[in-house]
């Protein structure tokens, strides 16, 4: 990977590789799903820290704030693999076989049988990656790309995917403004609807040097994105141990 091209930081202080970024926001993921699987249940993690503190103060709503970093760096990643994969066809069905292998345990975690209204948020993630495409390859060609761009938040739309269209249009938008980071940080808190607590994510992504880092080889690579499927499946056997159920 080449130097990252802007950034608000200088150059010195941006120590952090993609690897780093994917190892920062499956950890942040696991965290926001561990609340809201197994600190849910809890009854201690839902009251306040201490006396006196306020209701949003509470181990629960901790793990779900920390867990806010993990969507905005992992589209991050994927407008990275966008620009620097030698092949976009094998990238995107990548991202589409993992959200099917991931729909069962998804399904799981979130309401214990295998049927679940919305979709994971691999679905999302290869949307926002189509929309990439589709805004890359019509450039020329402004009414078929948004005759395709509106294919794709018709899809979202039916088939229920993690964030909906918004996360879809994050994707797009972090990929658009990817040489005006102070621009992305705006919109994106907007369109999230979160505002600071995804200002960490994007800290942290304009402290990306622009560098591979460790994760390299097919093997790394599918181990990575085997995590997010095994995590689901295995918080879900411990809610069931644990709680009896859903």
């Amino acid at each position: 990977m080449e130097q990252s091209a802007e950034s608000v930081f200088p150059e010195k202080y941006r120590v952090l590789s993609g690897s780093a970024l994917k190892m920062i926001a499956l950890i942040t993921m696991i965290i926001d799903h561990i609340g809201a699987v197994l600190l849910s249940q809890q009854g201690s993690a839902l009251l306040p820290l201490f006396d006196g503190a306020p209701e949003s103060l509470t181990l629960y709503q901790i793990f779900r704030t920390i867990g806010r970093i993990a969507f905005p760096l992992y589209c991050f990643l994927i407008t990275e693999g966008c620009v620097h994969t030698h092949d976009r066809k094998k990238y995107g069905a990548n991202l589409l076989i993992f959200a099917l292998l991931s729909e069962l345990p998804w399904n799981l975690e979130h309401s214990g049988t295998w049927r679940y209204s919305g979709q994971n948020v691999f679905f999302t993630l290869f949307l926002g990656f189509c929309c990439i495409c589709i805004y890359d390859r019509f450039r020329d060609d402004t009414k078929k790309q948004i005759i395709g761009l509106l294919c794709m938040i018709l899809i979202s739309l039916v088939i229920r995917a993690d964030y909906g269209t918004v996360g879809m249009g994050f994707i797009l938008m972090l990929y658009v403004l990817r040489e005006k980071k102070v621009a992305q940080a705006i919109l994106g808190c907007c369109l999230l609807n979160t505002a600071w607590k995804i200002l960490p994510a994007f800290a942290l992504i304009n402290l990306y040097n622009g560098k591979r880092g460790f994760i390299r080889g097919k093997v790394l690579k599918y181990l990575f994105y085997a995590a997010y499927p095994v995590h689901m499946l295995i918080l879900y056997l411990i809610r069931v141990r644990s709680f009896g159920g859903y």
